[in-house]
């Protein structure tokens, strides 16, 4: 499928016909035919036609690989998710949390042309494809299964943010694209109906095994898994569940070679390109080592240390952090491991997160002797407000470490913690190993602190989809897959629903199927009193965390608060564990929690997006939704 990508985007240079745009927008979507290929001319010849569907897979990049920040359609779901937060240099290219997004933001209609265009170039797939000689049937069935997964799969989200779009099942004119909004629920049953007959399609395999020439194309798998979330919007659980069980027996699997193992790194591994094929693979984008084809996250989730020197746009959320438990199953708390912090403020904790020496003078960088460099790091943090009272001249490093080793594994396998290491590739030394320290001092030599774009701030960093030594030297190109749905995700999923129709005691064996991978203690393990489940509404609340520490950064979470009706709470209001001394925790925090810059909202009305100014004056039927003015 990577191989097969790579040749049709060469084709699609030359067929601007089918291939072309919405018919919503006449100037931005303008679908006249521009080559000497017609529209009609494609579906005469099955080469061409097997071209017109990967056009419809080739869209998926203009979202997933193809932009990187700066560029709107690129920034993961994510970052609008609690779990996350935009750099500062490029916060006001998110227009959800800048508190100026209107119908007329460019960035609304260019999220809303993507998915009309997925739709405009499967419909024309849909209604010809049939039309074509010399092709089997059963291939021409096996490709409309494939594009009405993926229009119902751009339907999905049109209704998710929109709440009601207009439903177009074959492609008109320009001058007649003007029907009025369907319902939400309208567009629910054409998704669902879309879905079931990907499921029904004989010739739609269930699954692909590794190496498969097809495998990135669509399957029952992938079908089953959005069929299963629809009806999840809908709580449906009864459905839901019955959609996510039918996955089980297709060969889907967690990727443990290690059987959870305490220590193991599977979750880790998970996310490498040698097991981008695994069987817990359900839906992913095909990246491939060419401009435009490749995963960007590695380039934006990394660090000057990554792949020859990267850029950490997206930084994990400290609220997020501190969702990841204690290795005994109990709630993360500070005071356990930094006595003082409840009653101490963001700025005085800086003094937990310093490097050893400081107040002696020890250590040394470069050449040179640093002792008065080290000394004045010390004034400049008294002076910065850190309770240097606390300060442990030969064992800061060693306390603060504890309170990221004695947690849920996967949380050093998805962030790289203050003073944990990172195997990393800069340009001029090459591979080498790293280390996040406060304050930055040196990354060309010693002590090799990790380089950031934000040295002047302690964040958090991405360890999860970003490149180790050499797995990518130039950027954009990183080979690593795209995870759009895998197996852990539903398994979790079943859990939701087991919980919702009061099956609590079953919903724990598929999330215990999780945490054995990861190495961490199970639910209701006697051994561990803190991870005795209360209840429907205790489960409720595990399942949910199990979400976030699982998914995280996976383009999952932004839809899942949506769903639980969580979001707009978790994202502008105050919610990191910073007790009493905190700041404004809303917004992009350094790890101690000071706030380096707020989310702005326009208000609660941004839960459902706008529809496009620009598309109503197109289409004065397209009714506005509520809180918006043009």
């Amino acid at each position: 499928m990577k191989r097969i990508i790579r040749n049709i985007a060469a084709i699609l240079v030359g067929m601007t016909f089918v291939l072309g745009y919405s018919s919503c927008d006449v100037d931005l979507l303008d679908t006249t035919p521009s080559s000497s290929i017609s529209s009609a001319n494609v579906w005469e010849s099955p080469i061409l036609a097997r071209a017109a569907v990967m056009g419809v897979y080739n869209e998926l990049y203009e979202k997933f690989s193809k932009n990187c920040t700066g560029q709107t359609l690129g920034i993961p779901y994510d970052a609008f998710s609690s779990v996350m937060d935009i750099d500062m240099n490029w916060k006001n290219s998110c227009f959800v949390i800048s508190g100026s997004c209107t119908p007329s933001t460019s960035a609304v209609s260019t999220h809303y042309k993507f998915y009309y265009t997925i739709i405009y170039r499967a419909n024309d797939v849909i209604n010809n494809i049939d039309n074509v000689p010399e092709m089997d049937d059963e291939e021409k069935a096996k490709l409309k299964a494939e594009c009405k997964f993926l229009r119902a799969w751009a339907y999905f989200y049109l209704n998710v943010l929109w709440k009601g779009v207009p439903i177009y099942t074959e492609n008109v004119p320009n001058s007649e694209a003007t029907k009025a909004r369907s319902s939400e629920s309208e567009v629910w049953n054409l998704i669902i109906s879309d879905l079931t007959d990907c499921i029904n399609e004989v010739n739609l395999p269930n699954k692909y095994a590794k190496g498969n020439s097809d495998y990135g194309r669509i399957t029952k798998g992938a079908a089953y898994a959005l069929r299963g979330q629809v009806y999840q919007f809908l709580e449906d659980y009864t459905k839901a569940l019955a959609d996510f069980e039918a996955i089980e027996p297709m060969g889907y699997s967690l990727y443990s070679p290690s059987d959870g193992e305490k220590g193991n790194d599977d979750f880790f591994q998970l996310f490498k390109p040698a097991n981008e094929q695994c069987d817990e693979m359900i839906f992913s984008i095909q990246c491939v080592e060419t401009t435009d084809m490749g995963n960007p996250r590695g380039i934006n989730y990394g660090n000057r240390c990554t792949g020859g020197s990267a850029w950490n746009n997206y930084l994990p959320n400290p609220a997020f952090v501190e969702m990841f438990e204690c290795a005994d199953g109990s709630d993360f708390n500070w005071e356990k491991y930094c006595q003082g912090w409840d009653s101490m403020n963001p700025t005085e904790r800086v003094v937990f997160f310093l490097r050893d020496g400081l107040e002696s003078g020890n250590g040394h960088w470069g050449t040179t002797d640093a002792t008065s460099d080290y000394k004045s790091l010390y004034d400049n943090m008294v002076a910065y407000g850190a309770d240097m009272t606390k300060y442990l001249d030969q064992g800061n490093e060693e306390r603060i470490r504890k309170a990221y080793e004695d947690r849920d594994p996967r949380l050093m396998q998805s962030i790289i913690t203050p003073y944990s290491t990172y195997e990393g590739n800069q340009s001029g030394i090459g591979n080498h190993t790293w280390t996040l320290r406060w304050p930055y001092i040196l990354d060309a030599g010693e002590p090799y602190d990790i380089r950031t774009d934000t040295n002047s701030k302690f964040y958090y960093l991405w360890r999860k989809y970003v490149t180790e030594n050499d797995e990518c030297t130039t950027r954009w190109v990183y080979s690593e897959d795209i995870i759009l749905c895998r197996y852990a995700e539903i398994l979790l999923r079943r859990a939701e629903c087991l919980n919702e129709l009061g099956r609590t005691d079953e919903a724990i064996i598929y999330v215990n199927m999780i945490r054995k991978r990861a190495g961490h203690v199970l639910l209701n393990d006697p051994t561990y009193p803190a991870t005795s489940v209360k209840g429907q509404e205790d489960m409720r609340q595990r399942i949910r965390k199990e979400f976030y520490v699982e998914l995280g950064g996976e383009d999952s979470m932004f839809f899942n608060e949506l769903r639980w009706g969580t979001w707009y709470d978790r994202k502008f209001k105050d919610n990191s564990s910073n007790q009493v001394g905190a700041l404004n925790s809303n917004g992009l925090m350094q790890i101690w929690g000071e706030t380096t810059y707020k989310h702005l909202s326009v208000g609660e009305h941004i839960k459902v997006w706008p529809i496009p100014a620009k598309e109503r004056e197109m289409n004065p039927n397209l009714t506005q939704n509520a809180g918006w003015q043009d």
